[in-house]
């Protein structure tokens, strides 16, 4: 099944980010490599593609997992939430409907 995985960034957090971002990138690459990986991507601090020193405001994951609770244990160990990127993530179910 498919899961959302929705993060919210601290404050300040693109130093952090910018540190976690290699790792956090692989495991995506992994998931993509995998067949898994709907999309992802951050959700920039203003209203444009380069944020600069803004940064991001958080994050969106959509893969599949076998359950809910592999999602959950895969968000937990995120880079990105080891280096205090993210104050909070929920992750839910997802359905796919277009395209």
């Amino acid at each position: 099944m498919l899961y959302a995985i929705i993060s919210e960034d601290v404050n300040n957090s693109l130093e952090r980010r910018l540190a976690a971002r290699p790792d956090h990138v692989a495991r995506l690459e992994t998931l993509r490599d995998e067949g898994r990986l709907v999309l992802a991507g951050p959700h920039p601090a203003i209203d444009s593609e380069d944020p600069g020193d803004a940064g991001f405001s958080g994050s969106l994951i959509v893969a599949e997992f076998d359950s809910i609770r592999d999602a959950q244990a895969w968000a937990d160990a995120d880079p990105y939430m080891i280096a205090g990127v993210y104050a909070e993530v929920i992750v839910k179910p997802f359905k796919k409907v277009l395209p």
